[in-house]
C-alpha cells in the first residue's frame, strides 16, 4: 500500500492556522494551564475535561475542570464534518 506524503502546510492553512482554531487551541492551553497551576501535573494517560463543555456555557475555571482518562474524553460520536453528534459520550451512552 503506497502511501502519501502529508503536506502539513496545506493542512494547516485549511484548518489549524483559522483564528477560530487558534482561539481554541489557546483557549485549551489555558484550561490546562488553570488546572496545572492549582494541581500540578496531569496524570499521564488523562485529558483536562470541561465538567459543562464550553459549547453549553461552561468556563475553563478550576471548578469547572477535572482530570478524566483520555478514551473516555475522546469517545464521543462524530459526525462525517468532525462535529459532535452528542454531549454524552459512547461510555455514558451505554450505562
Amino acid at each position: 500500500m503506497a502511501t502519501k506524503k502529508r503536506d502539513y502546510a496545506a493542512e494547516y492553512a485549511k484548518y489549524q492556522g483559522k483564528p477560530e482554531q487558534i482561539a481554541n487551541r489557546s483557549a485549551r492551553n489555558g484550561a490546562r494551564r488553570t488546572y496545572t497551576n492549582a494541581n500540578g501535573a496531569i496524570p499521564e494517560g488523562q485529558d483536562i475535561d470541561h465538567k459543562k463543555a464550553v459549547s453549553k456555557g461552561g468556563k475553563s475555571s478550576l471548578g469547572n475542570l477535572q482530570a478524566v482518562p483520555k478514551a473516555e474524553n475522546r469517545s464521543f460520536s462524530r459526525t462525517k464534518t468532525g462535529a459532535m453528534k452528542s454531549q454524552k459520550s459512547k461510555r455514558e451512552a451505554s450505562k
